[in-house]
């Protein structure tokens, strides 16, 4: 009788701890050895981690995969696709513990870059130059990324550019209801301030040919906090020694030092 009621016990509590992963945690998604092994091949980031903090960031990359639909337009997904899509969606909200995108249902991934009608077929020179896209409108909720570009940003040359991280880094931007390269959700009131001088001060760096950030972080704010995120997380140490205090300040709003 005692057997049997331990037995009981323990179903129910492994009932109870299914149903708290299904509904804080991930669940139905579960990363299997392949595609770990995907994760080592592809993410640099994950690469760099401790072994606990591996297992955090595989269990972030599940909850993302089973709370947001991938899928494809004129391609069929792979595993390395969605590890991708994922993984940078958990990068830039590493350090934030429980907290998840809820201001985005639909990742849309298409075979190259496309125009502001969302197609992707064509000539480049045609407008057909957009690598991701986070959506308003009758699109909100939905992201468009493109496969060429997003696999771009994982290649061991890929330089400073990572356009996934540059399309998730605008949703965080969201949270706060302006899409304006403040992100006030994760930046102490304090440092708002300072934080758009800095911007303006580098925009005006780039524009005057001062700085190695990408000419595209001129096009306004929330471009800026994108296109230096991006660099914050793939050349750490080398935005770290080129721009400091840029640095310093990425490192308080995502809570991480990369370098």
């Amino acid at each position: 009788m005692i057997y049997f009621s331990i037995i009981i016990a323990v179903i129910i509590c492994y009932s109870l701890f299914q149903r708290r992963r299904k509904n804080g945690s991930l669940t139905q998604i579960t990363l299997t050895d392949a595609q770990k092994k995907l994760l080592n091949q592809h993410i640099d980031y994950y690469n760099k981690l401790s072994d606990t903090d591996k297992l955090y960031f595989e269990d972030r990359i599940e909850q993302f995969l089973d709370a947001v639909r991938i899928e494809g337009v004129g391609l069929e997904i792979t595993d390395t696709d969605r590890l991708m899509v994922a993984s940078s969606a958990v990068i830039p909200i590493f350090a934030f513990r429980d907290w998840t995108y809820r201001n985005v249902t639909n990742v849309l991934l298409y075979p190259d870059t496309f125009d502001k009608q969302f197609q992707f077929e064509g000539n480049e020179g045609e407008g057909r130059n957009i690598m991701g896209m986070v959506g308003t409108g009758y699109m909100n909720g939905q992201m468009i990324l493109s496969r060429k570009a997003l696999i771009k940003g994982f290649s061991k040359n890929n330089g400073k550019e990572n356009t996934g991280i540059h399309e998730f880094v605008h949703l965080l931007d969201k949270v706060d209801g302006a899409t304006d390269g403040i992100p006030e959700g994760f930046l102490p009131h304090e440092y708002i301030e300072p934080w758009v001088r800095m911007m303006h001060q580098e925009i005006h760096k780039i524009e005057a040919g001062h700085s190695d950030i990408d000419a595209y972080a001129t096009t306004n704010e929330a471009e800026f906090f994108a296109v230096v995120s991006e660099y914050f997380f793939e050349k750490p140490e080398q935005f770290q020694t080129k721009h400091p205090e840029l640095y310093e300040m990425l490192s308080r709003i995502f809570g991480q030092k990369p370098a």
